[in-house]
């Protein structure tokens, strides 16, 4: 007769590169969600995925047992019920304005979100710099608001695939967060238990991503994809440029800041219009809701220009307990940095390239992210103002606005900014913001 599953075995066995069964990763799942598997296993085996892989059969497996760890949800709505998940990049703010444009269209948005992972924003973070803005909604509030407004962005209830709650936390603590396996388990189980009928992928490449190559982040993508599919959940994903900031900034308050110049139309970030379009026009199309991808971007970027967006932006701020005006009156809600200093280019020429890795940490190390479990955020501290490829600079001239709870941090900072950016003599080519579609 065969053993019971054991912790220690199974990460054993993947240590030493073999296969654990689907009822063995089920157990380990089942264990992380109860408290049977100790933080030191499960960061074990978390290394041990990053290093060893679990194939593909493991992967699907474990999503699976991720996915029915806990309470899976069933919604009966008139509407289409979709949603997005971005990898994770630097200035990814697309979720606050794709939700609300989605809604626009007709989907129920149950956008189901995390926080900051390594290098890496999050998308609740941003939305907590928000005063009064509610991440953590019971399962009756969550359906009544996606009823009433169209979309709620939210944290995973404790009861919805709550291994990859504990997991995730792990992760981003152990050096584990790069591994294809454990980003499709990690992502999917949480979007299949919310019940979706279609999802997009915007899957990130380059130096702000985890995945910084092409190859990589195709690879992640076709796992994704496969893997929903394969689970009934209707997806496709595309694959977009983060060899540089999508927004101008990165920090929670200053990346609000710049979705609501873009839903207001007082100042468009043409590179987040464009992907919040392209991204809403899959997931449109995969919903029977437009009649191709095209078709359902001008939709999208029709809830943009007419105000419909900002509008139920605005209706589900008041909802999750933020201020009811926040559409109007944004520049007044939202905390600001005490020190805020130029970041002076060092060389004459054109934006080359940039380390987004870099950015994204000096964001952390300014207490706009985590460096352990349990750390505070500070809403107000982050880059603003970045330079992207292309532009051409001089020496004084500034590359970015640091924002800083002090005037050390913010001298820091700005010798990380510094070292993050190439400057070049002659012009570079700028990169495309979509690089590859994926079903």
């Amino acid at each position: 007769m065969a053993a019971p599953p054991d912790a220690r075995r199974i990460i054993a066995t993947i240590r030493d590169g073999g296969r654990p069964t689907a009822e063995e990763l089920g157990w380990f799942a089942q264990g992380l969600a109860s408290g049977a598997v100790s933080d030191a296993q499960a960061g074990a085996f978390a290394m041990a995925v990053l290093l060893k892989g679990l194939g593909e059969e493991g992967r699907v497996a474990l999503t699976r047992a991720m996915r029915d760890s806990g309470h899976r949800m069933v919604w009966h709505l008139p509407d289409p019920v979709v949603d997005k998940h971005s990898t994770g990049g630097i200035g990814d703010c697309t979720s606050l304005l794709l939700a609300p444009a989605l809604a626009s269209c007709g989907a129920a948005v149950p956008m189901i979100s995390g926080r900051g992972l390594g290098h890496t924003g999050g998308t609740l973070d941003k939305l907590e710099a928000i005063p009064g803005f509610r991440t953590g909604l019971s399962e009756d509030q969550f359906r009544r608001q996606v009823g009433d407004v169209g979309c709620a962005i939210v944290a995973a209830s404790a009861d919805l695939a709550p291994a990859d709650r504990r997991l995730y936390a792990i992760r981003d603590v152990t050096g584990t967060v790069e591994s294809i396996d454990l980003i499709t388990a990690s992502i999917l189980s949480k979007k299949l238990a919310a019940g979706l009928e279609a999802l997009v992928l915007d899957v990130k490449c380059g130096s702000g991503a985890f995945m910084a190559g092409l190859e990589e982040a195709e690879a992640l993508a076709r796992a994704l994809v496969s893997t929903a599919q394969g689970a009934g959940c209707m997806t496709s994903a595309l694959i977009t440029d983060m060899s540089q900031p999508l927004a101008t900034a990165a920090g929670n308050a200053l990346e609000v800041i710049e979705v609501m110049e873009t839903l207001t139309g007082t100042s468009v970030n043409s590179a987040l219009w464009d992907l919040t379009c392209d991204l809403g026009g899959e997931v449109l199309a995969l919903a029977g809701l437009a009649s191709d991808p095209q078709d359902g971007a001008g939709r999208m970027a029709q809830a943009l220009e007419s105000g419909a967006a900002a509008e139920c932006f605005g209706r589900m701020v008041a909802a999750q307990g933020g201020p009811a005006d926040f559409v109007e009156r944004w520049p007044d809600r939202l905390a600001a940095a005490p020190v805020v200093v130029e970041v002076p280019s060092l060389d004459d020429g054109y934006v080359a390239a940039i380390d987004g890795r870099a950015l994204g940490e000096a964001v952390v190390h300014l207490g706009g992210g985590r460096l352990r479990e349990g750390d505070r955020i500070n809403p107000g501290v982050g880059l603003s103002d970045l330079a992207g490829i292309g532009e051409e600079t001089g020496a004084g001239v500034p590359l970015a606005m640091v924002h800083a709870p002090s005037l050390e941090a913010a001298e820091a900072a700005v010798r990380a900014v510094q070292a993050a950016y190439r400057i070049a003599a002659a012009v570079p080519e700028e990169p495309a913001l979509v690089l590859k579609r994926i079903t």
